[in-house]
C-alpha cells in the first residue's frame, strides 16, 4: 500500500461529544439557521407542552416574548422529572437538556402520541441558546437550573414551593453567534399556535409579547371543524357545515374536515401529531386518492350522462380540509418532520373516506348536488384550459423553442446564474434593457395590468397575453399536469415596478400569479423585489441614492444637527452633534406614534397624562388607588373626570372624561389603548426621550439663537435646514431614471438590494391573498376600514 502523503491521518477525525455536534452542524437541526430556524426553536419548547396535553395532563400553555427577544414556554403539565437517573447519575431534567436522544418518547410508557420522538427537540433548543433556565413544579417544590451554551452553570436547586400546582417553565435566549437574527415575528409564532389550539380542542394556548404590549389567546372547543370554518371564512361555502370524518385502528386515531367553496384552488392542510406536514406524506396521498374515488363512485352511479370523470385536480377545485392523525410511532422524513412515511396509515385514511364520505353524499343529497355541480364544472374548464394549452402550442407560443418577441434574453444559459426582471412598461423596460448585464440579465416588459387569477381558472389565464408571455420566458408550463420547476430558465426571477399606486397593483398581481400557480418558485425562494431608490440627492456634485423615507430624513438630520446646539427648556438638557440626531430620532418617531393613535380619536393631553402616569397594561387599573391618580393627571390636563369605574369582564378600572372647548368627547381610557402597539413604543420613546418631547426649545447656530415651541415644529425646522443646498429627485417611475443610474441603484448586483419573498406563515399568506384579491367584497371592505389608520404612505 503507497504511503499517503495528503497528511490525512487519524488525528483529522474530529469526535464531537453532547451538544457541540449541535452548535457545528444547527441547519441539521432545526433545518436553518435562519428565521424559520430561530422560530422552530420556540416550536420544540411547544410541542414537549402539546405532548402533555394529548395525554391529558396539561390543558394551558403561554408563551411570552420577552423585550430582549428572550422567550419563555410555560405549561400546566406534570413537569420534567427531577430524580437522579439511574444511569447518567444526575437528575433526569439535566439529562433531557443536555443529551442528544434522551425523552421520555422512545416508548409509549409516559406518551401514547407524540409529537417529538427523536429525544433532540429541547437538548437542541439548549445547545443553540446563548442561554437557558428550566424550571420545574412538582412533588409541592419548585425546581430551578440555568445553562450557558447548553452546559449546566450550577446544580438543580430547590427554589420554593408550589403546593399541588405542576408544569415546567422553559425561557431561553436564541444564541446570535449561531442565528442570522434573534428576533422573532409575532404573526409567525401565532399562526403556529392557532393551528395547535384548532388542533387539540379543549387546550388554551396564550401569546404575550412584551415588545409590543401584544397579546392573544387560543381557544377552540370545535376542533379541526372549527379549523375549517376559520381557512374557508373569506370564501362562499357550498355547505353550512363542514364535513367531519373520524376512525381510529390499533391506537392510530384519523380526523378529517373538509368543505368545498365556490373558490378556484385548493386548500389542504395534513398535520401527524399535530406537526405540519407541509410536504404531505401518506395521510395526504390516502386522502386524496380516497376522495377521488369516492366522488367518481358516486357519479358514475347517479349521473350516467357524465362521460369524462373528473380529475384530481378537478375534486379538490375549491376544497378547504384538515387532515390530522395521531400515531403511536410516527415515521417523519428528517427532523423537521415535513413528510410523514408511515404506509399503515394512507389505508385507513382511505377506508374511513371511502366509507363515511360515500355515507354521507347519500344521506344529504342537496349538499352531495351542489359538490357534484362543482367538481364536474371544474372538468369542463380543465378540458377547455387544454384545448387553449393546445392551441397556443400549436401557434408555438407556449412552446419551449420559441421565446416572446419583446424577452431581451441573457447569453448565459446555467439558468444558476441567470436573472430576469418583470418590468412595469415599455419605458422601463427599455432602460432596464440598456442598464442591463447581458451576459446573465434578462428583461421581459410587461404592457399593463395582467389577470387577477385569484378569480380566473387556466383557461382564462391563458387567455391573457401578458401571462402566456411570462410563462414561455420563465419555461416551466403552469398547472399541476404541466408544471416543472425544474424547468426554469432564470433562478432569480425580479418584480421590478414602479413606486406609485398603479406599481404597487402590479406587483401585488404577479404576486398573486406566482402564489396560486407556480408557488413552488416562491417555496424555492426564487422569487424578489427589485428595490429601486426613492429619491436622489445630488451634495455638492456628489450624487447620493436614498432607499426610502426614514433614511432621507435620517441624512437631513445628520446635515442640520453637525452645527446647531439644542437646549430644551422644561428640563434644561442641552443637545448636539449625535445626541442631537439621536434625539430628534426619537423624537419623530414619537410623533409618528402620537399622530396614529390621535386618527383614533385620542387627544394629546390624554395620551400625555397616560404616558406621566406609566400606566402599561391593562392590570394597572385593578388597585383603585392607581385609576385615582390617573384620573388626577388627566383633570391637571383640563379635563373634567365623570366617572371611575370597575370593569369586571377584564378586571380594571375605566376612566371616563369629557375634553373641554374643541376637543369633544374622548374616548375612554382603557386597556385597548394601553394594550395597542403604537402606545407601547410611544412609552418605551417617552422614557428615552425623559421630558424632552415637551418643548418649547432654543436652537443655536453660529451664536443665532431661535426658540421653536413645539416638537413638531422644531422637527420641520431641522429638515428644512438639512435640505438647504441639497438638489433633490423623488422618483415615481422607473422610466425616469437614466440606463446608468437604473444599473448603479437596482440591478448591479454588487450594489442593489433585493428583497426575497417568502411565505413563514402559508394560512396567513392564503388568507391575505384570498381577502385582498378575491370575489367577496365583504372581507375586503372589511380589511381597507380596519387598516386604513395604518396607512403611512398615500398615492393621490
Amino acid at each position: 500500500m503507497a504511503p499517503d502523503k495528503s497528511g490525512y491521518t487519524s488525528d483529522k477525525i474530529k469526535v464531537l461529544e453532547g451538544l457541540e455536534a449541535v452548535r457545528k452542524r444547527p441547519a441539521m437541526y432545526i433545518g436553518s439557521t435562519g428565521p424559520d430556524g430561530l422560530h422552530h426553536l420556540v416550536y420544540e419548547v411547544v410541542d414537549n407542552s402539546v405532548d402533555e396535553a394529548m395525554g391529558g395532563y396539561c390543558d394551558f400553555v403561554q408563551v411570552i416574548i420577552h423585550a430582549d427577544n428572550s422567550v419563555s414556554v410555560e405549561d400546566d403539565g406534570r413537569g420534567i422529572p427531577v430524580d437522579i437517573h439511574a444511569t447518567e447519575k444526575v437528575p433526569a431534567v439535566q439529562v433531557v437538556m443536555t443529551k442528544l436522544h434522551a425523552g421520555g418518547k422512545f416508548d409509549d410508557k409516559a406518551y401514547k402520541v407524540a409529537g417529538g420522538l427523536h429525544g433532540v427537540g429541547v437538548s437542541v433548543v439548549n445547545a443553540l441558546s446563548e442561554w437557558l433556565e428550566v424550571e420545574i413544579k412538582r412533588d409541592g417544590k419548585v425546581y430551578a437550573q440555568s445553562y450557558d451554551h447548553g452546559h449546566p452553570t450550577g446544580e438543580l436547586k430547590v427554589i420554593g414551593k408550589c403546593g399541588k400546582k405542576t408544569g415546567t417553565k422553559v425561557t431561553f435566549k436564541a444564541d446570535p453567534a449561531i442565528f442570522e437574527t434573534t428576533v422573532y415575528t409575532f404573526e409567525t409564532l401565532a399562526g403556529r399556535l392557532r393551528e395547535l389550539s384548532f388542533l387539540n380542542s379543549g387546550m388554551r394556548i396564550k401569546l404575550v409579547d412584551e415588545r409590543t404590549e401584544k397579546e392573544v389567546e387560543y381557544f377552540y372547543k370545535g376542533g379541526i371543524s372549527e379549523f375549517v370554518d376559520y381557512i374557508s371564512q373569506k370564501s362562499q361555502p357550498l355547505h353550512k357545515k363542514p364535513i367531519y370524518l373520524t376512525g381510529q385502528k390499533d391506537l392510530v386515531q384519523v380526523e378529517i374536515a373538509m368543505r368545498y367553496t365556490d373558490a378556484y384552488n385548493e386548500r389542504i392542510f395534513s398535520f401527524a401529531n399535530n406537526i405540519n406536514t407541509r410536504e404531505g406524506g401518506t395521510h395526504l396521498t390516502g386522502f386524496k386518492a380516497a376522495l377521488t374515488r369516492t366522488l367518481n363512485s358516486y357519479i358514475s352511479a347517479n349521473l350516467p350522462k357524465v362521460k369524462t370523470l373528473p380529475s384530481g385536480d378537478d375534486v379538490r377545485e375549491g376544497l378547504y380540509a384538515v387532515i390530522s392523525v395521531k400515531i403511536p410511532q410516527p415515521q417523519f422524513e428528517g427532523q423537521t418532520k415535513m413528510k410523514l412515511g408511515n404506509s399503515e396509515v394512507k389505508g385507513l385514511v382511505e377506508q374511513i373516506v371511502n366509507e363515511q364520505l360515500a355515507t354521507f353524499l347519500e344521506e344529504d343529497p342537496t349538499t352531495a348536488k351542489k359538490i357534484v355541480g362543482k367538481i364536474t364544472e371544474a372538468a369542463k374548464a380543465r378540458e377547455a384550459a387544454r384545448k387553449a394549452r393546445e392551441l397556443v402550442r400549436r401557434k408555438g407560443v407556449l412552446s419551449e423553442n420559441s421565446l416572446p418577441g419583446k424577452l431581451a434574453d441573457c447569453s448565459e444559459r446555467d439558468p444558476s446564474a441567470c436573472e430576469i426582471f418583470l418590468v412595469e412598461g415599455d419605458s422601463a423596460g427599455g432602460s432596464a434593457k440598456q442598464a442591463r448585464d447581458r451576459r446573465f440579465q434578462a428583461i421581459l416588459p410587461l404592457r399593463g395590468k395582467i389577470l387577477n387569477v385569484e378569480k380566473a381558472r387556466l383557461h382564462k389565464m391563458l387567455e391573457n397575453a401578458e401571462i402566456r408571455t411570462m410563462i414561455t420566458a420563465l419555461g416551466t408550463g403552469v398547472g399541476e399536469d404541466d408544471f416543472d420547476a425544474g424547468k426554469l430558465r432564470y433562478h432569480k426571477v425580479v418584480i421590478m415596478t414602479d413606486a406609485d399606486v398603479d406599481g404597487s397593483h402590479i406587483r401585488t398581481l404577479l404576486l398573486t400569479f406566482f402564489f396560486r400557480q407556480m408557488e413552488e418558485l416562491v417555496n424555492q425562494g426564487n422569487l424578489y423585489i427589485a428595490q429601486p431608490p426613492l429619491y436622489r440627492v445630488v451634495d455638492n456634485k456628489k450624487e447620493i441614492y436614498i432607499k426610502d423615507e426614514a433614511s432621507m430624513r435620517v441624512i437631513l438630520l445628520e446635515r442640520a444637527c453637525s452645527a446647531m446646539k439644542l437646549k430644551v427648556e422644561a428640563t434644561g438638557a442641552e443637545f448636539n452633534g449625535q445626541r442631537l440626531v439621536k434625539l430628534m430620532e426619537s423624537l419623530s418617531a414619537y410623533l409618528d406614534h402620537l399622530e396614529r393613535l390621535k386618527r383614533r380619536g385620542w387627544q394629546a393631553p390624554a395620551l400625555a397624562a397616560l404616558l406621566r402616569a406609566r400606566v402599561r397594561d391593562k392590570k394597572v387599573f385593578a388597585e383603585h388607588e392607581r385609576a385615582e391618580e390617573l384620573a388626577s393627571m388627566l383633570a391637571e390636563q383640563g379635563m373634567v373626570v365623570e366617572n371611575i369605574h370597575f370593569d369586571e369582564a377584564h378586571s380594571l378600572y375605566e376612566v371616563a372624561v369629557t375634553c373641554p372647548g374643541e376637543m369633544n368627547q374622548c374616548n375612554n381610557i382603557s386597556w385597548e389603548l394601553v394594550a395597542s402597539a403604537d402606545y407601547a413604543q410611544m412609552l418605551r420613546l417617552a422614557e428615552t426621550l425623559a421630558g424632552n418631547e415637551q418643548g418649547p426649545y432654543l436652537l443655536a447656530k453660529n451664536g443665532d439663537e431661535k426658540r421653536v415651541e413645539s416638537a413638531g415644529l422644531l422637527l420641520d425646522n431641522l429638515m428644512e435646514v438639512g435640505a438647504k443646498g441639497l438638489a433633490m429627485q423623488r422618483y415615481k417611475g422607473l422610466g425616469e431614471m437614466n440606463p446608468e443610474q437604473l444599473w448603479e441603484t437596482t440591478m448591479d448586483p454588487e450594489r442593489r438590494t433585493l428583497l426575497q419573498v417568502k411565505v413563514e406563515d402559508f394560512m396567513a399568506a392564503d388568507d391575505l391573498f384570498t381577502t385582498l384579491m378575491g370575489d367577496q367584497v365583504e372581507p375586503r371592505r372589511n380589511f381597507i376600514v380596519e387598516n386604513a389608520l395604518e396607512v403611512r404612505e398615500l398615492d393621490i
